[in-house]
């Protein structure tokens, strides 16, 4: 039984890191797409999600085959309930890209007023956070989960600024609407990436520190880390 749990969790942590790479290379790309006003790469981006989806639907599988053939406990069982809400947030990540790159397509390339934005930060600061959040899984690292966790509030702030600036430029002239629009929906959408890394920070945190620290990440990174009714 140990056996073939041990064959059966080394299948899922490889379909999960496999699944890792992929989100992350279609942010990447979508990044790349965006900042070169590429339309064939941002099509590209949108093909690759049959894949990201094909892996979910595998790392689901996997997971439910362990939970029917074995019992897992302690931090083997973390790991796979962590890996099925890791799953869902890479998926989602991935359709994100997707809904970047369809907004760039939809306006062709990006308004002059793009470098007033903040939207150059977002995409640097939600790019990190995936990488860390990624090598925190890979490689163990609860530490380097933390700063993915502290790093969404940057992020959120950006997101906050953009919204501002953006709402100022729609009012400056009505042809800098659908331009505009569409950036606060990418705006958006990268903050939702930051969110969703934060989700699998979170996730790595309980793996390996056997704590759930969503909602109380302050406190417990901070303050005491007594339980509360």
């Amino acid at each position: 039984m140990e056996r073939l749990l041990d064959e059966h969790l080394d299948k899922l942590k490889t379909r999960v890191i496999k699944m890792c790479s992929l989100v992350d290379e279609q942010v990447q790309l979508a990044s790349k797409a965006f900042d070169e006003d590429n339309l064939e790469l941002a099509k590209y981006v949108i093909e690759q999600d049959k894949k990201v989806d094909k892996f979910d639907l595998k790392i689901d599988k996997i997971c439910q085959k362990i939970f029917a053939l074995t019992q897992p406990v302690a931090m083997d069982l973390r790991l796979i309930m962590s890996s099925m809400t890791l799953n869902t947030d890479l998926e989602r990540i991935g359709d994100i890209a997707v809904n970047i790159v369809e907004n760039l397509i939809l306006i062709e390339k990006k308004p002059d007023f793009y470098n007033q934005t903040k939207l150059p930060e977002m995409f640097i600061n939600a790019k990190k956070m995936l990488k860390n959040a990624i090598d925190a899984y890979i490689n163990g690292n609860p530490e380097l989960a933390k700063t993915v966790i502290y790093d969404d509030g940057e992020v959120d702030k950006l997101n906050a600024e953009n919204h501002a600036i953006l709402k100022n430029i729609m009012k400056q002239s009505p042809d800098n609407i659908e331009g505009a629009v569409a950036l606060l929906v990418i705006s958006r959408e990268l903050e939702r990436i930051a969110d969703h890394a934060t989700n699998i920070a979170e996730d790595v945190f309980f793996i390996y520190e056997a704590q759930m620290i969503k909602h109380k990440y302050e406190k417990l990174f901070f303050e005491d880390t007594s339980d509360e009714d």
